[in-house]
């Protein structure tokens, strides 16, 4: 059983060769490299563009001034102890749901999967509310390893009920990630309605956002990023092949069992640290492998190569966007990547109606 996507002619497997690719190996190269590196240059400019605007107006030059020499003064704390830290988070964030969801649409050979899919965004979500509720943990260096034990669990909840003693396959997959995802959104709201105190903190944390995260949360999830940035990359190949079908890949010598479980790992690790440190953020690992796509074609080791400049240039830029919006107010970068990528799942759903035969 396999996704496909359905065209006036007939059908063709769900991910291809993306719409007007060079078939001359040589050019298609050259046009994936020149499109990573107008990403590496999207990235610096929103990086750019994330120190030197904000909802407080500096002057550039004095941004300038300030960043390569604190001074002191309220212009360099908030650059220093505020968008440095911030840019920093949005970058690692960024790069882990782009990656994740790059994964996520790999092993479920589904073009329109994201993280949130299989239920890891509401695993790490239920680690953190039973945290708040029972433990009484108000930080958000606090949420780190509750966060990431409840994707981890979810991660392997999914991966057996998946199975049902057979080699799972994606179908079963998403059902059983569906089906954890309603029970796990039934019990967070049992303990929230119950439990006040529990739900005004995690409300301000559910939202999604970059602001007021302290920099020690950041060295916190930096080693499970590292790592599963690494997983991601190195499972490139390997999801080439997996992307063909479990036959196939076998016959290339692959181990489909091994590579779903080592990509539910990759996955656990930055969705889990991701989530703990900003809170459920949607869509970004829908849009970012899809953009990828569009350039590359289906090889994965380029998509995820894409994905880790991507992500972090697509997550800065709408958190500028938030900042600027409602000035001097703030949107939460959640909320942002709800209103661009809402639409943008609409569109995708309407150019590409996916059945499964």
């Amino acid at each position: 059983m396999e996704h496909v996507l359905t065209t006036g002619t007939g059908t063709r497997p769900a991910l291809q060769t993306a719409p007007g690719e060079p078939r001359n190996p040589r050019s298609r190269t050259a046009r994936r490299w020149t499109g990573l590196i107008a990403g590496a240059v999207a990235l610096v400019v929103a990086t750019a563009l994330s120190i030197a605007v904000g909802s407080r107006s500096l002057g550039l030059a004095t941004v300038w001034q300030v960043l390569w020499h604190d001074d002191g003064s309220a212009a360099a704390a908030v650059v220093h102890q505020l968008r440095l830290p911030r840019t920093a988070l949005g970058i690692a964030v960024g790069a882990a749901l782009g990656l994740a969801g790059t994964v996520m649409q790999a092993l479920t050979r589904n073009p329109l999967a994201e993280p949130g899919l299989l239920g890891v965004n509401l695993g790490a979500s239920t680690g953190v509310v039973l945290a708040i509720a029972f433990l009484g943990v108000g930080t958000a260096t606090g949420y780190v390893w509750f966060a990431i034990a409840g994707a981890g669990l979810t991660s392997a909840a999914v991966f057996a009920l998946g199975g049902s003693g057979r080699a799972p396959t994606p179908e079963r997959q998403v059902l059983a990630g569906v089906s954890l995802t309603a029970v796990l959104g039934a019990g967070v709201w049992a303990v929230l309605v119950t439990h006040r105190e529990a739900f005004d903190r995690y409300r301000h944390w559910d939202v999604g956002s970059l602001a007021d995260r302290e920099a020690a949360t950041i060295v916190q999830v930096t080693p499970f990023l590292v790592t599963g940035v690494v997983l991601a990359l190195a499972l490139g190949r390997q999801l080439n092949a997996l992307s063909m079908g479990d036959d196939s890949a076998t016959s290339l010598g692959a181990r489909p069992a091994r590579i779903r479980v080592l990509g539910m790992i990759t996955i656990t690790l930055l969705c889990g640290a991701a989530t703990a440190a900003s809170g459920p953020i949607w869509f970004l690992g829908l849009a970012v492998p899809y953009a990828a796509r569009m350039v590359t074609g289906s090889d994965y080791r380029w998509i995820l190569a894409y994905a880790l400049v991507l992500g972090p240039a697509l997550l800065l830029a709408s958190d500028v966007i938030g900042r600027v919006l409602v000035a001097p107010a703030e949107l939460p970068v959640g909320v942002v990547t709800a209103f661009l990528g809402a639409p943008l799942f609409i569109a995708l759903c309407r150019r590409r109606r996916l059945s499964v035969l």
